[in-house]
């Protein structure tokens, strides 16, 4: 699979990470740490008990979406290969529904950009959760809402990244 891809099919956080690393490896300085983030298909959403979630992307949009994410991570932490999968489709509670893999040649970089690139996907990318409850109901989580072009969230973003709380 692609660093970057939107997919149907199970997600591996160790796959992702291997991949960045070995890409890693054979440039710059190096591969001196890589960082991963999986998000997870809680059980349960402001008090609720979730069966399920259903997600749905503009596939095309969303790839350019990673991609500039990706070209504004290497901005920002020149030298850094990133990985980025979204699952679509049906989820069951604890499966991944994302999966962020960034290899440095230092620690704080890596984990810097895992956490920037999370913030941005929120931010921009056109995918949307569908959540299903216990006993009947669901809800559809607000999406994306950040022009991609505004620099003020892609600020937020690298704040909340660079955070040391």
């Amino acid at each position: 699979m692609p660093l970057l891809a939107v997919t149907r099919e199970p997600l591996s956080v160790e796959k992702l990470s291997a991949d960045v690393a070995a890409l890693s490896g054979a440039e710059g300085e190096g591969c001196g740490a890589v960082t991963s983030f999986a998000g997870l298909v809680r059980a349960h959403h402001q008090g609720r008990a979730v069966t399920h979630l259903e997600y749905e992307a503009y596939e095309p949009l969303a790839l350019k979406s990673f991609e500039q994410i990706r070209r504004e991570a290497k901005d920002q932490w020149p030298g850094v290969v990133l990985g980025l999968h979204h699952r679509i489709g049906r989820l069951e509670i604890g499966e991944a529904s994302i999966v962020i893999a960034a290899a440095a040649a230092h620690r704080a970089a890596a984990f810097e950009v895992c956490r920037y690139v999370i913030e941005r996907v929120k931010q921009i990318a056109p995918i949307w959760k569908h959540e299903y409850f216990s006993g009947g109901g669901d809800a559809w989580v607000e999406g994306a809402v950040a022009d991609p072009n505004d620099a003020a969230a892609r600020e937020l973003a690298r704040a909340r990244a660079c955070a040391s709380a």
